[in-house]
């Protein structure tokens, strides 16, 4: 009877030793992941905070089809045109960045604070309203002025 309950003793503690020990990296992993998420997205509103654009002017041609739309980077971060998304109309359009240049240099990627985006692009029908919006959510909006 004595080598039983010592025995038993003996399973009992190492078998809540070993519980102890996946509850606690259990809980120490939950605890650094939402730690983790935390600071992402703390990260991500200081970005958005962080971040501003706005339309100057967008202009349409209607004789020669063209439009023209300027844009400046009025925030603190730096943006990426290939990150940036643009619509007309509602329409999301795809390799607007070939028409585009920032500071007068065409074929950059890069768009910093306070620089002036160009796009220009030949368009069949008039547009009435584009938007540009950067990868962090923020966005602008202009109407569009018709020029012949």
């Amino acid at each position: 009877m004595g080598f039983s309950v010592s025995g038993a003793a003996a399973i009992i503690f190492a078998s809540m030793f070993i519980a102890f020990g996946m509850w606690f990296t259990a809980s120490s992993n939950s605890f650094d992941r939402i730690v983790n998420s935390q600071d992402v997205q703390t990260e991500g509103t200081l970005e958005t905070s962080n971040t501003d654009v706005g339309i100057t002017t967008a202009t349409y041609n209607s004789s020669s089809d063209g439009l023209v739309v300027e844009a400046n980077n009025t925030g603190a971060n730096e943006l990426s045109l290939s990150s940036t998304d643009f619509l007309i109309d509602g329409l999301y359009l795809d390799g607007w960045q070939n028409g585009a240049e920032v500071e007068g240099v065409a074929n950059t990627d890069l768009w910093l604070s306070g620089e002036q985006l160009a796009i220009d692009l030949e368009r069949e029908t008039e547009p009435q309203r584009v938007k540009l919006v950067t990868e962090s959510g923020v966005s602008a909006v202009a109407t569009v002025e018709v020029i012949s």
